[in-house]
């Protein structure tokens, strides 16, 4: 079943365990469906916001109460070295404020899953934690679903074939992009490390 039609089906009851999963894509859908009628803002911005902000504590969890040993024995399997922990820990010593807020806001460019688990593996107090994130989530959620949204309103002005055929092709490159452009990122600072 394609995640639209599961969004259709179950509505706002599947948004935060989905978002839980995977936030900007099902973010990106349910902005896109809100415009063509099938959900509303609001509940949907709540729902949306509430599941992929329990996924970031979650993982700030995990770094807090595991730490290096879940690096060590599952990081391969989430893209996280060992090396990469240790060079976001340096940062986190210095600016850990700006660095939480941007890193969500921002999706961390591919650093988010790292950056969590490392603000909880450095002991950010939780409330701090928590703030930061939350704003950045406000910021990342909203974001998200103006983009769907917008190309929503595309899709609906378009009256041909070909005209909503563009649109849905220019949804899939966004959210290919978002993903891809953290895993291009991610390359060349490794390239730069192994130098």
């Amino acid at each position: 079943m394609a995640l639209t039609e599961i969004l259709l089906r179950y509505k706002y009851a599947i948004m935060v365990p989905i978002a839980f999963a995977e936030g900007p894509i099902v973010t990106l859908t349910a902005g896109f469906l809100a415009r063509l009628g099938y959900f509303d803002i609001l509940p949907a911005f709540a729902c949306l916001a509430c599941g992929d902000f329990l996924g970031d504590i979650m993982w700030y969890g995990i770094g807090y109460r595991f730490g290096t040993r879940f690096i060590a024995r599952w990081g391969k399997y989430f893209g996280i070295t060992e090396h990469s922990i240790a060079s976001v820990k340096n940062l986190f010593h210095r600016h850990k404020n700006s660095i939480l807020l941007a890193s969500k806001v921002t999706m961390g460019f591919g650093f988010a899953l790292v950056t969590l688990i490392t603000a909880g593996l450095v002991k950010i107090p939780f409330r701090r934690f928590l703030l930061l994130n939350a704003g950045g989530q406000i910021v990342w959620t909203a974001s998200l679903i103006a983009i769907g949204y917008f190309l929503g309103n595309f899709y609906i002005t378009f009256d041909n074939l070909l005209g909503k055929a563009s649109v849905v092709a220019l949804f899939i490159v966004i959210c290919f992009a978002l993903f891809g452009f953290g895993k291009y990122i991610r390359a060349r600072i490794g390239d730069k490390s192994n130098l």
